[in-house]
């Protein structure tokens, strides 16, 4: 996946967020959790966005692990809606599963990343043998 297409990834998730948000009972604990949500689900794309101006590998990986908290804590902030009895599970699966998604492509990229600037050796260590 280009990173284009992860910024437009990303962004759709921003804006699906912000409508789920949006048609959240308007009650205390509703507008809480929301609010909590709408930070880290917004966090996601703008925090993606910063890594792809990253000035180096270490800042890149760095990043990219802020969109991966960020991503998780979405994800944990909707599991709260759906067992506070919030919204019904089945509104949330396919966004759950696209944070979901886009965790797993950024933990891959972070471990990638952190492979390239610290390869292992292809030498074997000869007390290993």
């Amino acid at each position: 996946m280009t990173q284009e297409e992860m910024k437009l990834r990303t962004k759709q998730f921003a804006l699906r967020v912000i409508r789920l948000v949006e048609s959240l009972p308007n009650t205390k604990t509703a507008n809480v959790i929301g609010n909590q949500l709408l930070r880290s689900g917004t966090s996601v794309e703008a925090d993606y966005g910063a890594s792809c101006r990253a000035k180096s590998t270490a800042d890149f990986v760095h990043k990219l692990s802020i969109v991966e908290e960020q991503a998780d804590e979405s994800i944990y902030w909707m599991e709260l809606l759906v067992d506070g009895k919030l919204i019904k599970e089945s509104l949330l699966e396919k966004l759950m599963d696209e944070a979901n998604q886009i965790l797993s492509i950024v933990v891959s990229s972070i471990k990638t990343s952190k492979e390239k600037r610290n390869p292992q050796s292809q030498i074997p260590n000869p007390k290993s043998l």
